[in-house]
């Protein structure tokens, strides 16, 4: 019996976290919601063009593209896990 009421408050807090997730937000958050899922993406890309597109008008050698790419997706990663982080704890 424990279990269960363990269990049955762990989902209690899930469907809490995910209502509150889901109420509606004001235009100013949803604008800020909107660029930080786009500058995520945009550096995301960025890294990955660095790294991988041959004719990308850059002068570096190979390994410090590579060096340029993975710091790049580093930061875009970082500022994903900062983004989500402010949007959780808002509830």
């Amino acid at each position: 019996m424990r279990l269960y009421v363990a269990n049955r408050h762990c989902r209690g807090r899930i469907t809490m976290r995910h209502n509150s997730l889901r109420q509606k937000k004001s235009p100013k958050q949803r604008f800020l919601l909107v660029i930080g899922i786009f500058f995520f993406l945009v550096y995301l890309f960025l890294g990955l063009a660095v790294i991988f597109w041959e004719s990308l008008p850059l002068a570096m050698e190979y390994k410090y593209r590579v060096a340029l790419g993975i710091v790049l997706i580093v930061y875009a990663l970082i500022r994903f896990y900062r983004f989500y982080k402010s949007e959780t704890s808002e509830e």
